[in-house]
């Protein structure tokens, strides 16, 4: 990653991916990464070419192993953080296609909506949270969103 303080902020797209028991998946970043051994929405960085979606779609097939066929945006922030400044724009997965793995060694574990606010989450993540707390809706009907998947 790069984009640091006072520079432009580095575009991120991520991702909530529920089961049918509105459990949300989270994945750890991996030793050597900047803030390794968080847990964070999966995604990553925009190429400059792409989309918010199209980022989104490329990084959950290179990282997880999952077709996106349909997804929603959730909200859009900026979080600061000491070195580096990031956009995040977080997306809603409503259907995708695959069973989700760690394709680049990345711990991955599916948490309770509920229990997220326990997590070692980035900070820049700590929004999402709320927001799915927010709205309950798009986690009771998560049953709906998970299409093509199974949860475990």
């Amino acid at each position: 990653m790069n984009g640091v303080a006072g520079n432009e902020p580095l575009r991120v797209a991520a991702a909530v991916l529920l089961d049918a028991a509105g459990s949300v998946l989270i994945t750890q970043r991996p030793a050597g990464k900047y803030m390794a051994g968080y847990w964070e929405f999966p995604g990553g960085k925009l190429d400059s070419s792409e989309s918010a979606e199209q980022a989104l779609a490329r990084e959950l097939r290179e990282e997880l192993g999952i077709e996106l066929r349909r997804c929603h945006r959730l909200l859009e922030l900026r979080h600061h953080y000491a070195q580096r400044a990031v956009h995040l724009e977080v997306f809603v997965v409503e259907e995708s296609h695959g069973e989700p793995s760690g394709l680049e060694g990345q711990a991955l574990k599916w948490v309770s909506v509920a229990a997220l606010g326990q997590e070692n989450l980035l900070p820049a993540d700590r929004p999402i949270v709320e927001a799915l707390i927010a709205n309950e809706e798009i986690v009771n009907g998560a049953g709906h969103r998970t299409a093509g998947h199974s949860a475990r």
